[in-house]
């Protein structure tokens, strides 16, 4: 290699981070930092979001710790209060206050807001994890404990890591992410015994039927990724699920990389 094509030895590190050639910066960080110049760029760059990021996380942890068992409910915000999957919703936010579980919720309208008046009406928690929409949504007036997320993927980790199932009555879009994204969650082991339960057999059948007849049979679901979806109409029945899959919990192996007085050297 002759010298005309050898790269450039000018480098820089930040951090963890190394940078060579045109990504060397002009001025270290602490020049930026010092600079009076005076400008708000640097709130909407990526490194400052990351610590957004981290205070969205720290608030829903410290406020969520001590809440124990909890069951996430979906559906669609749009529905209304004299609907049968309302009063449904709203009964199964009961039944699952009297098992002394808290109910998590997107803390909007509609079957959010119809399970968290059955849980507070209950005497149990009724929690709301909502989301920064363009859209005004506020938070429904039977939440004991609401959370405001600017970033789905915070809120969506919220969900899983405080409730021990989902219950998900007809919704759109937004329902449906929530229902696959346990569900692939549940194929790829990175949660156990988490039952999803599909309550309306009338909404949901067709796309059940669609996912044995076109994708399990053509081979891209197995069969053992059945094990913890439902499909029902009764509340009751949901609750029974959820009972059963809690008591045949079996909590996962502890790592190889840890042990109970932590890091192992």
């Amino acid at each position: 290699m002759n010298a005309d094509s050898e790269p450039s030895q000018q480098e820089y590190k930040r951090g963890a981070v190394l940078l060579r050639r045109d990504a060397v910066p002009d001025a270290t960080a602490d020049q930026y930092f010092l600079d009076a110049s005076p400008s708000d760029d640097w709130t909407h760059t990526d490194p400052w979001r990351v610590l957004r990021i981290q205070a969205e996380f720290v608030d829903a942890f410290d406020a969520l710790a001590t809440l124990g068992p909890a069951v996430a409910v979906f559906g669609s915000a749009r529905t209304e209060q004299d609907d049968a999957d309302y009063r449904s919703a709203q009964r199964l936010g009961e039944l699952i206050a009297e098992q002394g579980w808290a109910v998590i919720t997107g803390g909007g309208p509609g079957i959010m807001e119809a399970a968290n008046r059955g849980g507070c009406e209950a005497g149990g928690t009724s929690v709301g994890l909502g989301i920064e929409l363009p859209f005004e949504q506020r938070m429904n007036e039977w939440v004991d404990i609401g959370i405001d997320f600017r970033y789905f993927f915070v809120r969506k980790t919220c969900f899983v890591k405080y409730s021990q199932a989902f219950v998900v009555y007809p919704g759109g879009f937004g329902t449906l992410d929530e229902m696959f994204e346990a569900l692939t969650l549940i194929q790829t082991r990175k949660i156990t015994s988490f039952p999803v339960i599909l309550v309306g057999t009338a909404y949901w059948g067709g796309l059940v039927e669609w996912l044995r007849t076109a994708a399990a049979a053509g081979g891209k679901i197995a069969e053992a990724d059945w094990k913890y979806l439902h499909v029902t109409d009764d509340p009751a029945d949901a609750v029974r699920v959820i009972t059963q899959a809690r008591a045949t919990h079996q909590p996962p192996p502890p790592s190889s990389r840890f042990s109970s007085q932590g890091v192992e050297g």
